[in-house]
């Protein structure tokens, strides 16, 4: 499955939830468009996705009770909606909840002897240089961390899909030159010893040596399957092309858009042909999808078009594939944003404030069946109305699509057993 995750919160009233007939202090500026199901109608600057939205459905009504961006991460990416004691809203716990990435890494059975879980292009982090919790194996053991392939490295002053759509809440768009889109650096789980591996350096460029000494060293009785996996990674030709841009033919770099929310996601898409069970794709850093200011020019110019263009060519190329009925998307963020338009200052731009009653999730593939509405929220777009969800039955509907089974358990890392299924899959998605 591949976990699309929007960091900063998607405003449901400017995606997938319109409000055409609320005041203008609700409704805002953009328009609802047709898509190709009848009555389903979407943002009038999503007109790829809605072209296909025989393909996909949406869940209106997800719902949690936090507005603080660290701790709805956590809440989001572990599938927990209840935060565990101690908590630190600047920097991950050993105390965290596991995230459903790290659950996903030390359940599943390795295919191609490759990592079962794998996020990229970097961790989540804010520009105070705070990293988000929530992303790691926390009480499962940091052996079980997701592995991280950092292919756009962090940078504190930017948001948005660089090149091309790089830009600034305050500034609008904004050229850097320093940022890059690379082959990844291979980051291990805290504890190995692998320095080779460690080394931030290139991984096309540092790829022959590392797989010789890698694979030497594999011969050891101690080399563990985690190691393994780094010896897979390493020598795995499409693996390889995966990372590898100046492999890909130009034709997909225009489909999917040259920046990093295309590339992102095209390198997802080439690693779940290769084996790998679940990517997580972080489409923005910085929480970039926090739209307190300006929120409309910014969702209108820089944010929407190369999220709906990338996630559109990825779903479209998976049915081409016949690999979207086994393959699940799930699409959202950390929370809503709320019904009510506000202004962070008398001469900022509107915009939209953190909302966690309730959110809009765009779904596809792993048999859900498209152009399904479940649940809606209220006449504001602010509290669900019917059929309300939990991040429990997301993280329920994820583990079922990886083939996990309702009775799994998990063990923390002092050894105790712990239920994996703590809600139920959203029904009538398929």
């Amino acid at each position: 499955m591949i976990y699309i995750f929007l960091s900063g919160g998607l405003a449901q009233h400017e995606s997938f939830d319109l409000k055409p007939d609320a005041p203008m202090e609700i409704r805002g500026e953009f328009k609802p468009i047709r898509t190709r199901t009848p009555g389903l109608h979407i943002c009038e600057h999503l007109p790829r996705l809605a072209k296909i939205s025989n393909k996909w459905s949406l869940v209106r009504s997800l719902t949690h009770g936090s507005n603080d961006h660290s701790f709805s991460h956590h809440v989001m990416l572990t599938g927990r909606s209840e935060l565990p004691i101690g908590i630190d809203r600047t920097k991950p716990q050993k105390s965290d909840h596991p995230s459903m990435a790290a659950l996903a890494t030390a359940l599943l059975p390795r295919t191609n002897n490759l990592p079962p879980a794998i996020v990229l292009p970097d961790k989540l982090v804010h520009r105070t240089g705070s990293v988000l919790p929530g992303q790691f194996g926390a009480t499962l053991g940091a052996k079980h961390d997701p592995w991280f392939l950092e292919m756009s490295p962090y940078h504190p002053k930017h948001y948005g899909a660089f090149p091309q759509y790089l830009f600034h809440h305050e500034r609008g768009f904004e050229v850097d030159e320093s940022l890059c889109f690379q082959a990844p650096h291979l980051s291990l789980p805290h504890g190995l010893t692998l320095d080779r591996v460690m080394d931030r350096v290139s991984l096309r460029n540092a790829l022959e040596q590392q797989t010789d000494d890698l694979t030497t060293i594999a011969g050891d009785v101690s080399f563990d399957a985690t190691r393994q996996a780094a010896v897979s990674l390493l020598g795995n030709r499409k693996v390889h092309e995966a990372f590898s841009l100046d492999k890909v033919e130009p034709k997909w770099l225009d489909r999917y858009g040259r920046h990093s929310f295309g590339w992102s996601l095209l390198m997802a898409r080439r690693l779940v042909e290769s084996g790998v069970r679940m990517v997580q794709v972080n489409l923005g850093n910085n929480e970039t999808w926090d739209t307190h200011q300006a929120a409309f020019p910014n969702l209108k110019n820089h944010l929407l078009p190369p999220m709906d263009q990338a996630v559109s060519a990825l779903i479209e190329d998976l049915d081409a594939q016949g690999l979207l009925d086994e393959s699940l998307i799930v699409m959202g963020s950390e929370f809503g944003r709320t019904p009510k338009i506000s202004k962070l200052s008398a001469t900022a731009l509107p915009g939209r404030d953190h909302w966690g009653s309730v959110q809009s999730l765009l779904i596809a593939g792993g048999g859900v069946k498209g152009g399904r509405v479940i649940g809606a929220s209220d006449k504001t777009g602010g509290y669900p109305a019917s059929d309300p969800q939990t991040p429990e039955n997301l993280a329920a509907t994820i583990y079922e699509a990886l083939g996990l089974p309702r009775e799994q358990m998990w063990q923390d890392f002092t050894g105790r057993p712990h239920t994996l299924y703590m809600g139920s899959p959203i029904a009538g998605l398929v």
